[in-house]
């Protein structure tokens, strides 16, 4: 790495927050290794239901986090159950949510997430912050042309982006020069894998149900084999190499999101060490 790229790293390691799944030990490894000036993003999954993820950002939104829960749209039978679900996390203090469509089928009203997010608007945008998925290779379900149709359709209603995974530096590079030719002005947050320990990788797999890793398998092509690898893929090694598409203001990208597959002490050991070489 450059030492002129060394203050965007050290900005984007600065402004991080780390996606954890909702199992049963996630909370007593959070407040064992996370400090709450840490954002905590909740995912949602079929096999675990959305109610598992609006408790947990509730507990861990009363321990002093900053908690913004997956709001999946298919998983919202509609508007009424929409309702209900802002109230009780503007009432544990949640001002941010991320909402994606979602892996399941639709349980209601809500085939994807644009229908959710114009609800929202519609009840008269209740947190400060949305954010929504991009994805700066192809979708495997979706089309090129629909993805890029609807980040421009949801950027009236979101606040933020973040990055699908990636493991291709110049892929990264491409994908936010189109979104900005396209006149997506929207802040990133990119997304990197955390450190990644290949047991505990593959029990997280089963722990998030079958269905559910094989959806998260298909999306992520190559995702086992490139984090586990020797010598292969590192979130530190993509992110030094993306520092200089990251570091340019018209890029805007604006922090991290980090997956750490439920890895939070590896994952925060991870970031104080390099941030500390990169402030030595």
């Amino acid at each position: 790495m450059r030492n002129t790229d060394r203050p965007a790293v050290l900005r984007l390691l600065t402004h991080a927050r780390y996606e954890i799944l909702p199992t049963a030990t996630i909370e007593a490894k959070v407040l064992d290794a996370v400090p709450t000036s840490v954002p905590l993003t909740v995912t949602a999954s079929p096999s675990m239901g959305l109610e598992r993820t609006i408790a947990t950002a509730e507990r861990l939104a009363a321990q002093g986090y900053t908690v913004v829960p997956h709001l999946a749209a298919r998983m919202v039978s509609g508007r009424s159950e929409l309702e209900e679900l802002v109230g009780r996390l503007q009432a544990a203090g949640v001002t941010n949510v991320f909402v994606p469509g979602g892996d399941a089928e639709a349980v209601g009203d809500y085939v994807d997430a644009l229908s959710m997010l114009e609800d929202l608007t519609e009840i008269g945008r209740p947190f400060a912050q949305v954010g929504v998925t991009g994805y700066p290779e192809s979708h495997p379900m979706i089309h090129d042309d629909l993805t890029v149709q609807s980040m421009w359709d949801k950027r009236r209603h979101a606040t933020y982006i973040v990055s699908n995974l990636t493991f291709d530096p110049a892929v990264i590079k491409d994908w936010i020069h189109r979104l900005r030719l396209r006149g997506v002005t929207l802040p990133v947050l990119l997304g990197i894998p955390g450190p990644v320990d290949r047991a505990k990788l593959l029990g997280m797999a089963t722990k998030i149900g079958v269905g559910d890793s094989t959806r998260f398998l298909a999306k992520q092509k190559g995702l086992m084999a490139r984090l586990v690898a020797p010598g292969g893929f590192t979130g530190e090694s993509f992110l030094s190499k993306c520092a200089a598409t990251v570091g340019e203001a018209e890029a805007n990208v604006t922090g991290l999101h980090l997956y750490t597959f439920n890895q939070v002490a590896e994952t925060e050991a991870w970031r104080q060490d390099w941030l500390s070489r990169l402030q030595g």
